[in-house]
């Protein structure tokens, strides 16, 4: 509850695979954003720690005081690891049938600020500025970004996969940067995302 899906941001690793368009500003990602009243269905996974989070005082535990690790970090660098509140549906297909409320671990969106303060500028003008980048996070809603093509197919794919409420949601739940256009809105504008195949070498990386 109370947050938004958006395709507002690139990722680094959409020029490192060489599937980013800077020409058509088809080169976002999707995060989740803090945005009182709205809601979403989405999949939930169950996965051993791993070192993934970690308490505060460096030992390994489950715990409202646990941190994301370094690893974790570094994994999904842009964001804000935070653990939210979630109500688990009884089969996992948005059904009606709810277990009540638990939490997890959500990718936020965050700021230049805090991925600098985190990373380095260093790191910022190898990721983002050398690919002629300059901001992360400061795309407003008129910036005209648009959802990394390879990506939203994948998205869409593994979306349909789950079929049922969970589609309809990620279709008309999921926005694009002008937080109004929905990606069914979208695909309906240009059909033919679908139709265009990741490279041979991410075929499977982005196959659904």
């Amino acid at each position: 509850p109370n947050h938004r899906r958006v395709f507002g941001h690139p990722a680094s690793i959409f020029f490192q695979r060489g599937i980013a368009d800077m020409d058509t500003l088809q080169i976002s990602s999707l995060c989740a954003e803090y945005c009182e009243g709205h809601s979403f269905v989405c999949s939930i996974f169950e996965v051993p720690n791993d070192g993934m989070m970690i308490m505060e005082d460096g030992g390994e535990g489950g715990s409202d005081n646990m941190i994301p690790s370094r690893a974790f970090l570094e994994r999904e660098e842009e964001f804000e690891i935070v653990m939210v509140p979630y109500e688990e549906t009884d089969d996992g297909n948005g059904g009606d049938d709810l277990k009540g409320e638990k939490k997890g671990i959500l990718c936020r969106k965050s700021t230049d600020e805090a991925y600098i303060k985190l990373w380095g500028q260093e790191r910022f003008q190898k990721h983002y500025k050398n690919y002629g980048v300059d901001t992360i996070w400061g795309w407003d809603e008129n910036s005209g970004i648009k959802p990394c093509g390879p990506y939203l197919r994948h998205c869409v794919l593994a979306a349909t996969k789950m079929g049922g409420v969970c589609l309809d949601s990620f279709l008309d739940e999921t926005y694009l940067v002008d937080r109004k256009s929905t990606v069914r809105e979208y695909l309906e504008k240009y059909p033919d995302v679908m139709d265009k195949l990741p490279p041979s070498h991410l075929a499977e990386r982005y196959g659904g």
